[in-house]
């Protein structure tokens, strides 16, 4: 195992009146001014962006809007935030939403005390030195966000699509509410169900053998397989959305982390899929997932074993055909959620050759970083992956 540091300041405020805390907990931060950051209309739909603006009205805080996050965000509606912030003496930012708006959020609250362009930190130009406070109302269990330091910001030119993580943008506190989640499609928890399980696993094929982190990796892997299925069949079973929304926190707050090094390369490379095609990350991940394990599982037969054995139930076989056994079996998993297997699955048709070169020139850097650590990946080795997954 390796050494590590883990580091979860966030405070979780989890239950069907959650949301009851917010004016408080904004005072108990600092705050005294809010932009409240939100999606598109179901925010407003579902009532739950005026029941917080009542609430903080009646707490006495004042505060502004801006809507408009689209998945995979936008830094455009990130500045456009920054620049709203700026002049209206916004002190505290209340992400409303998803992985999307969460992630907007950080960019925003990064960008607000940075004379520079933002874009900085996410190109590897610059590091944070101060970021505004912000929080987060989950609507969407998936992404991590409201309990991680990272984010992922598409930049319109180029469609460059590019994370930056820092503790210094973590969420000061995170309402969690699984009412909320109700009225989520199918297609969206799915997706959801498939980035929490992805959260787990890019950490869990490791090198590194900890446990007690396996261990609690294992059991979130065991836990939303099985209760990912059944709540797309009663998607108002509190007890079922409960699960799913603590699993999407666990999975991506690094304590299924600590003492090993993730890999990370099936997100990197998913991140081109969705700025190019503008899909779902969770979809986008499962077209990917069971072409990157075929390409690596040499690296680490035993350990791709051990997940087919424990997480997929695959009995009495040798390692190798126990691990390919797995890789079949996550694929089949994927498919019965109504998730893609493949990159003509996800976007309904094959990717063409200029599409291919392009997603692993901008994946690798035009050919100057590798992705992964389980294996890593030259440019390539992304490009065969990519037209392994397009067949």
């Amino acid at each position: 195992m390796k050494d590590f540091s883990f580091y979860a300041p966030t405070q979780v405020v989890f239950g069907a009146k959650a949301e009851e805390k917010i004016p408080q907990l904004i005072k108990n931060y600092g705050g005294t001014k809010v932009l409240i950051h939100y999606g598109g209309k179901s925010a407003e739909k579902s009532g739950l962006l005026q029941e917080i603006k009542q609430r903080l009205t009646d707490a006495g805080i004042p505060f502004l809007t801006l809507g408009g996050v689209v998945p995979n965000p936008r830094l455009s509606k990130a500045k456009e935030g920054i620049d709203l912030c700026r002049k209206e003496g916004i002190d505290f930012i209340l992400a409303v939403g998803g992985g999307s708006v969460i992630d907007s959020s950080k960019c925003m609250a990064l960008g607000v005390p940075y004379e520079g362009d933002v874009w900085d930190f996410y190109a590897g130009k610059a590091q944070a030195s101060a970021c505004l406070p912000l929080a987060a109302v989950l609507t969407i269990p998936a992404a991590g966000s409201e309990m991680s330091g990272g984010s992922v910001i598409t930049k319109d030119e180029g469609e460059l699509k590019w994370s930056y993580d820092d503790n210094q943008c973590r969420c000061k506190f995170a309402i969690m509410n699984p009412v909320r989640t109700y009225t989520l499609p199918a297609y969206q928890t799915a997706c959801g169900i498939t980035d929490i399980m992805m959260h787990t696993m890019e950490r869990y094929f490791s090198h590194e053998e900890m446990g007690i982190t396996d261990a609690l990796s294992i059991a979130l892997l065991k836990k939303v397989k099985e209760y990912g299925p059944e709540v797309l069949k009663n998607p108002e079973d509190y007890y079922l959305r409960s699960q799913i929304m603590w699993a999407g926190s666990l999975a991506h707050n690094d304590l299924t982390g600590c003492g090993t090094i993730g890999d990370w390369a099936t997100h990197n490379m998913e991140h081109e899929l969705s700025a190019l095609y503008g899909v779902a990350h969770g979809a986008g991940l499962a077209a990917l997932w069971c072409h990157w394990a075929a390409y690596v599982m040499d690296e680490g037969v035993a350990r791709f074993a051990r997940f087919a054995r424990e997480v997929l139930d695959v009995v009495d076989e040798d390692d190798t055909t126990a691990a390919n056994k797995g890789i079949s079996r996550m694929r089949s998993f994927y498919r019965s959620i109504g998730m893609p297997a493949s990159i003509p699955e996800l976007i309904g048709r094959k990717a063409t050759k200029e599409e291919l070169l392009l997603m692993a020139e901008k994946c690798s850097r035009n050919d100057t970083i590798t992705n992964g650590n389980f294996k890593r990946l030259t440019y390539e080795d992304v490009l065969k992956i990519y037209t392994a997954a397009n067949e």
